[in-house]
């Protein structure tokens, strides 16, 4: 399209267009707000059901796993059904199993329908994004990606307020129920928005690639999130799944090299943003998701919150988002490469930020860390986004906002598993070297200044300091983790200077 022939701003756009920003946000904040809110209510499913945390714990990692499987789907199933039939199916899907996961009647049915939200939810922000990038014109797309990146950003964060608010007012179920009729307006809208896209390519289906993919999506997910409860290496069962992991993936690459129409096309690696930003887009995954899982923990084990200030103090991150969304679109415009770069960088502040805190923090430690996070998050968003598909041929799009999107997952889910594992062995350790000279002998835990609740000259005093010597060490756990989410941010940042510039639309 012309610059002369498109409409100059957002409000000349038709109808049409703006019933499909509606759609992509409403679409994006259902499938948002689904990966964070099972982690909120996960401790009343598990006193509701009678189970423990490891198997409590299958409802989130199985969604996980279903999702990252049904995402590479999205471009074929979109060649071959169109926009408009995929996503109304995955939308009506997604809303269906939602509703059956709230009136589950016991922890299998809800793995089974938690299973369902994930393959259903899989394809909605990939497609969502490529229905943005491929129907607005180049002038108009920060503007476009940044009004999809509402829901996109906005969903994770609102998960854990409403989903803790709900769950505290009636029970978890509610906090499944809650996103029925958000999946109903959005059918709504996909109807009406993508009325003129219900006809699709039929193309032929790799199988090979398709399963040889899967097989490795599958062994990675479950060696990460299962790793450190199973000992890693130790385990018989991690050894095999990297065996079988490797072994799928070797596959999956030579059969690409080789096949006339291969599942994924590699070439579109070739394009150097694509590359890069997809590399940044697994980073911001990191960075986008650990901080809503470490929180909730670390606030309610470590500090007493209740849930529901837990989700609002977390849910500040929002406002961080909202304050970025009045500079990002003309950052983007001027300098999208600089606007990536300092947006990365500013969450790698925010991570060092929470790397200083200690077991006494305040509210306001809390809220500002995560507003300057959420603000540095939606700086480097868009432009991310924009960069990213710069230079690649609309006929790619779809192909490469999957894997875009499955490479964010990866390193929200794969970061995660990291951040937990470090939490855990920082904590294991720390607990030994702080306490290895613990005894009731020991004349220096009889100084005047220690509290005489943590005096151990009984076994009262003795699990007292105990606990208190726990709170200490996992602390230090929680640090070394938001460590870790500053130095991912450092080494990204430095990219985004690597890659090329939009070209301009041509006059006519």
């Amino acid at each position: 399209m012309s610059v002369a022939s498109a409409p100059k701003n957002i409000f000349q756009v038709g109808l049409k267009l703006w019933l499909i920003l509606l759609m992509v946000q409403l679409s994006n904040m259902l499938f948002g707000m689904t990966i964070t809110i099972a982690n909120v209510v996960l401790p009343q499913i598990r006193g509701t059901m009678s189970v423990s945390q490891d198997e409590a714990s299958w409802s989130i990692t199985l969604n996980l796993v279903a999702a990252a499987v049904a995402t590479p789907l999205t471009g074929w199933l979109a060649a071959r059904l169109g926009w408009r039939a995929l996503m109304f199916g995955t939308v009506l899907g997604f809303t269906i199993s939602s509703f059956l996961c709230a009136i589950a009647p016991n922890l299998e049915s809800l793995i089974l329908f938690r299973i369902g939200q994930g393959i259903f939810g899989a394809p909605i922000m990939p497609l969502g994004q490529a229905i943005i990038l491929s129907s607005f014109p180049r002038h108009l797309q920060p503007t476009a990606i940044v009004l999809w990146g509402v829901g996109a950003v906005f969903g994770p964060v609102v998960g854990p307020v409403i989903g803790s608010i709900m769950a505290e007012l009636y029970d978890w179920r509610a906090a499944f129920f809650i996103l029925v009729p958000v999946g109903i307006l959005t059918l709504a809208c996909t109807w009406f928005a993508l009325s003129g896209h219900n006809r699709g390519e039929r193309s032929n289906f790799d199988w090979v690639g398709f399963f040889a993919l899967s097989l490795a999506i599958i062994a990675l997910q479950l060696i990460f999130d299962r790793g450190h409860r199973l000992d890693w290496f130790d385990s018989h069962i991690i050894t095999f799944l990297t065996i079988i992991g490797l072994l799928s993936f070797w596959v999956f690459l030579v059969h690409c090299f080789f096949a006339k129409n291969p599942f994924v096309d590699l070439r579109i690696f070739l394009d150097r943003n694509f590359s890069l930003g997809t590399f940044i887009s697994f980073v911001m995954g990191t960075l986008a998701f650990t901080g809503l899982v470490l929180f909730p923990s670390l606030l309610h084990d470590l500090r007493e919150y209740p849930d529901s200030l837990i989700g609002i103090l977390v849910g500040s991150r929002g406002f961080g988002n909202w304050i970025a969304f009045l500079v990002i679109i003309p950052l983007t415009k001027s300098a999208p490469r600089a606007s990536l770069s300092a947006g990365l960088l500013i969450q790698a502040y925010a991570s060092f930020m929470m790397a200083q805190f200690d077991i006494n923090l305040t509210n306001f430690d809390i809220i500002w860390s995560n507003v300057l996070l959420g603000f540095g998050q939606s700086i480097a968003f868009t432009p991310m986004a924009i960069l990213a598909f710069a230079t690649m041929p609309k006929n790619k799009i779809t192909e490469g906002t999957t894997i875009f999107t499955l490479m964010r997952n990866f390193g929200s889910s794969i970061f995660i598993s990291l951040s937990v594992l470090v939490l855990l062995r920082s904590t294991s350790q720390n607990y030994s070297s702080i306490s290895e000279n613990l005894s009731l002998f020991h004349k220096g835990h009889n100084i005047p200044p220690l509290p005489s609740i943590w005096k151990p000259d009984d076994l009262t005093g003795l699990f007292q300091l105990s606990g208190e010597i726990i709170r200490q060490a996992s602390m230090i756990g929680y640090i070394n983790s938001f460590h870790l989410m500053a130095y991912a941010a450092l080494l990204a940042a430095p990219l985004a200077m690597f890659m090329r510039l939009p070209q301009k639309e041509t006059k006519v």
